[in-house]
């Protein structure tokens, strides 16, 4: 029953997009309106003024160190929004690693909750730090204020150009005989995505997942340098993220954890389930805000994303990292995060990871 569980939650879309800040939005007191008048009785019908909102400079939050799938996200997001001037104020992006996002999700949901000005980027490990046993923390998507799901990506596994392993079951294989043998590598704390992308392949070969040696870094930029420098035999994180080394012959990815081959620089890399692994892992990447931002600086975000998602340069961003668009508007995404929460509780409940 378990394996039936597992199998039916792994191919929940977990993937896979990203982190801003904002301050508080100004609004204007309520005007009467002209001419309001019933039966020579002067009437005052107050109208809420428009939103100010952005009146200064912004921050986008990646909440891990540079180089990952994160960062890249707010990355793409400051820049779009600045080319196609979507935005006339200053962005900045700014790193904040630890704990796979918690150590950020610590301070924001507790002392940023009305900074508008202040926004961040994340994917699904805002919901399965939630809820892992290990290393979890207390904060959730219910603690920020959703605004869109952008982006979707997939699991990948990878080693080094010059690894023995060319190809996922020889590495199944070895791992199996004795899953300490190789260390794997991810970008986020035991529990979270990365770890849960890392383990997926083994456990669906028939290796114990808590045997799988995992090692976590701040980031998927250090969980590479750990590949690259030898202190990592396996590497699991979002395909996208690896693209740049790929094409510069750093790394071999040896599968890809969606339902068929991607394209651009990966579109010669099988599948999980093209090598007899009937796995897939489907990562989301979404843009937050703070639990009570107010509705005026919400409404620019809803009405600004949209247009950034439809706009030339956007899609040219979205070519050149092997992403694909996967829009959901905020109550379309807050609603989606609330039923991919039950199906990751359910996958972690079969591992023995939940709290």
């Amino acid at each position: 029953m378990i394996k039936n569980v597992v199998a039916a939650s792994w191919k929940v879309t977990t993937i896979g997009v990203l982190a801003l800040s904002m301050a508080a939005c100004s609004n204007g007191a309520a005007k009467p309106t002209e001419g309001a008048v019933d039966k020579g009785k002067e009437t005052a019908a107050p109208v809420q003024a428009a939103s100010k909102y952005p009146e200064k400079a912004l921050s986008i939050i990646a909440p891990s160190g540079a180089g990952g799938g994160w960062d890249m996200t707010a990355r793409t997001i400051a820049k779009v929004l600045t080319e196609t001037k979507a935005m006339d104020k200053p962005i900045s992006v700014e790193n904040k690693p630890g704990g796979g996002g918690a150590v950020f999700m610590a301070e924001y949901a507790t002392k940023d909750v009305k900074d508008n000005y202040k926004l961040f980027v994340s994917s699904p490990p805002i919901l399965i730090n939630h809820l892992k046993k290990e290393g979890n923390t207390p904060y959730g998507y219910a603690d920020t204020t959703p605004l869109a799901q952008l982006t979707k990506d997939y699991g990948a596994i990878a080693v080094a150009a010059n690894s023995k392993y060319k190809d996922l079951k020889s590495l199944l294989a070895d791992m199996k005989n004795d899953p300490t043998k190789l260390t794997v590598a991810g970008g986020s704390a035991p529990g979270s995505m990365d770890h849960l992308v890392s383990i997926l392949p083994a456990f669906k070969y028939g290796i114990d997942p808590k045997k799988v040696k995992y090692v976590s870094y701040d980031g998927g930029g250090e969980a590479v340098t750990a590949l690259l420098g030898g202190n990592a035999d396996v590497l699991g994180t979002d395909a996208s993220s690896l693209d740049q080394y790929v094409k510069a012959g750093k790394i071999r990815i040896l599968a890809v954890a969606s339902p068929q081959r991607l394209g651009g620089n990966m579109k010669d890399i099988p599948t999980m389930k093209e090598q007899g692994v009937d796995a897939e892992f489907l990562i989301w990447r979404g843009f937050f805000g703070p639990k009570n931002m107010d509705a005026g600086a919400k409404k620019f975000w809803e009405d600004t994303i949209k247009k950034m998602v439809d706009s030339d340069v956007w899609k040219k961003e979205m070519t050149a990292n092997n992403w694909e668009t996967d829009y959901k508007k905020a109550d379309d995404f807050k609603t989606y995060l609330a039923q991919q929460e039950t199906q990751l509780k359910d996958m972690l409940t079969a591992l023995g990871m939940q709290k």
